[in-house]
């Protein structure tokens, strides 16, 4: 699928960086432009793809936002890296 073709395209940017290299790459004008480029084919492709499936993308972030919440109370996980047991999971299926 075009999707993941474009994410695997927009993650070639950042795939052996650390996160202080990755944050010094955006900075630079010239990567940041193809960053975006990458970002663009995949938000095309992702917004195609809700529009054929007739899926309303902005009451499906709400309502992802709105289940993250109760899922990851913010007082629960703020100034933490790690998931839940149950994000966990829910993640990597």
């Amino acid at each position: 699928m075009s999707i993941a073709i474009e994410t695997a395209e927009l993650m070639e940017h950042f795939q052996w960086l650390t996160v202080e290299e990755s944050i010094a790459l955006v900075q630079d004008e010239t990567a940041r432009a193809a960053i975006a480029e990458e970002l663009a084919d995949l938000l095309i492709y992702s917004l195609s793809f809700a529009n054929s499936a007739g899926i309303d993308v902005s009451d499906a972030i709400f309502r992802k936002m709105d289940r993250n919440q109760t899922r990851f109370p913010a007082k629960a996980v703020q100034g933490t890296l790690s998931r839940s047991s149950e994000g966990s999971k829910e993640h990597n299926m």
